[in-house]
């Protein structure tokens, strides 16, 4: 019996299916501004130009202790931009509307967002090897290729495409636009708190928002790889069905009981009791021989024992005269 919930939700109208963005000009026109400003703020950063002073100048004025009343509450603030619970968060949602909508996409197009901001980001960070500001051991250094792996801001990447996910998959043109704003809220608020908090250059939060929207606008070129990958998961799905159906069946097949031989039954003190008959055999009280008429024999624990006096054959003159009659069964 399925529960009120579940039937109010078959009674719902269908929600509409998602619009499939495409490369039109003018995202491609934002693409590649996006990546001008990225690798601009890549070589401004290499060649320690004055993007590089600006960001020892914010982390000397050190924001944290300015502003002491606001640590605590930014300290949870930016879980918002921690990949692990965001994505949690995230794709529940996207799976519920998976469940009801009957489709894939979503929880694929996640994964393909946050598949494409581990490589970028993660190559850009390994490669570069800048230190954080904690780190730093020289002032106005760049602290480049020294091992480090904070540009560009995860953090910050992470909100831009965890967040933006939900404006790229909506519905509706207004959905877009008041999801698009909650985006670009938390992911500049999350890119904000790190640098209060000092665990990022100001540089990092640049480039982790170019990083993070470069994804965001190339996701359409990789919708034809989740539309094969959509149709392949379900094919593989109805195969295993196809597999099961005869196991099912033939489990769900009721089975032939073949009759089994009546026990005898006895009264013994005034009650009935049934016992187990053997199996049947030729010359037996269940296949009695043709031209006799089957005796009742009573159970071995219930015969009177009898204790044999003299010789066991008896004498010539007690036995029975041979008649004509066939012999009873043994």
């Amino acid at each position: 019996m399925r529960t009120d919930i579940f039937a109010r939700l078959d009674r719902e109208p269908e929600p509409p299916k998602i619009e499939i963005p495409r490369m039109s000009r003018h995202r491609i026109a934002l693409f590649g501004g996006t990546l001008a400003f990225y690798l601009a703020i890549v070589v401004a950063v290499l060649v320690s130009s004055w993007l590089v002073a600006l960001d020892w100048k914010v982390m000397l004025f050190r924001p944290y202790q300015q502003w002491p009343e606001l640590h605590a509450f930014l300290d949870y603030y930016v879980v918002l931009g921690q990949r692990g619970p965001t994505a949690v968060m995230v794709a529940c949602w996207l799976g519920w509307r998976s469940w009801r909508q009957h489709t894939l996409r979503p929880l694929l197009t996640l994964g393909t967002s946050l598949l494409l901001l581990n490589v970028t980001v993660g190559a850009v960070k390994l490669g570069l090897g800048r230190l954080g500001p904690h780190y730093a051991t020289q002032i106005g250094s760049a602290e480049m290729f020294a091992g480090g792996d904070i540009f560009p801001s995860g953090h910050t990447a992470n909100a831009v495409v965890t967040w933006g996910i939900l404006a790229y998959l909506a519905t509706t043109p207004r959905a877009r636009r008041y999801l698009s704003a909650l985006s670009a809220t938390v992911s500049l608020g999350v890119g904000l708190t790190t640098v209060y908090i000092g665990t990022h250059w100001l540089s990092d939060v640049l480039l982790g928002w170019a990083a993070g929207l470069l994804i965001m606008l190339g996701l359409p070129w990789f919708e034809p790889v989740i539309t094969r990958a959509e149709a392949w998961i379900f094919a593989v799905r109805e195969q295993w069905r196809a597999r099961r159906r005869p196991v099912v069946a033939a489990a769900a097949r009721p089975q032939v009981l073949l009759p089994q031989p009546l026990g005898t039954r006895s009264d013994s003190g005034g009650g009935a009791g049934t016992a187990e008959a053997p199996s049947p055999s030729l010359g037996t009280a269940a296949h009695p021989v043709a031209g006799t008429r089957p005796r009742a024999h009573t159970v071995r624990s219930e015969r009177t024992p009898v204790t044999p006096a003299g010789p066991r054959r008896p004498s010539h003159a007690e036995r029975a005269p041979r008649t004509n009659t066939p012999a009873r069964p043994m």
